[in-house]
């Protein structure tokens, strides 16, 4: 689970060149823990394997909200947000995810795409107009569990 260098005196560089242990710019990856921790092994290790805790825990309770009632996604990218207080690879994967969505809402302002998604939504709200209309014409403004038998 260790991000960064073994020694404390050392500065791991990740694959893109970027410093791990460097400043906590938005470039910055790793460790994102205070200094005195950073500084004794032992008390660094039981940060990380307390951060990775709490995110697993954050983690499953957003995959326990996806069938259920409750913003599961978003809690899922919290889980990943407290693991990448901590470890690179969460960064990296959270990077990943932002320039994702960011492409997609540049996507979704295309006026071609904005103009085929107001025609479904359309088409879609005449459909359910027209159930409702007929649900109105056979039974009348009486609830289904209200209806006698007939």
């Amino acid at each position: 689970m260790n991000t960064g260098s073994d020694e404390p005196g050392k500065v791991a560089v990740a694959a893109d060149g970027a410093k791990v242990d460097g400043p906590t710019g938005e470039q910055g990856l790793g460790s994102k823990a205070p200094e005195f921790i950073k500084a004794r092994r032992m008390l660094h290790l039981s940060w990380q394997v307390g951060i990775f805790v709490i995110g697993l825990a954050v983690v499953v309770l957003g995959i326990i909200m996806l069938p259920l009632p409750g913003p599961g996604w978003v809690v899922i990218f919290g889980g990943m947000a407290i693991w990448a207080t901590e470890f690179v690879w969460a960064q990296l994967v959270l990077r990943w995810t932002k320039r994702k969505v960011t492409e997609a809402a540049q996507r979704a302002l295309d006026p071609k795409v904005r103009r085929r998604n107001i025609i479904l939504t359309s088409v879609g709200l005449v459909i359910v107009a027209a159930i409702v209309g007929v649900y109105l014409w056979k039974f009348g403004l009486v609830m289904p569990w209200k209806i006698k038998d007939q």
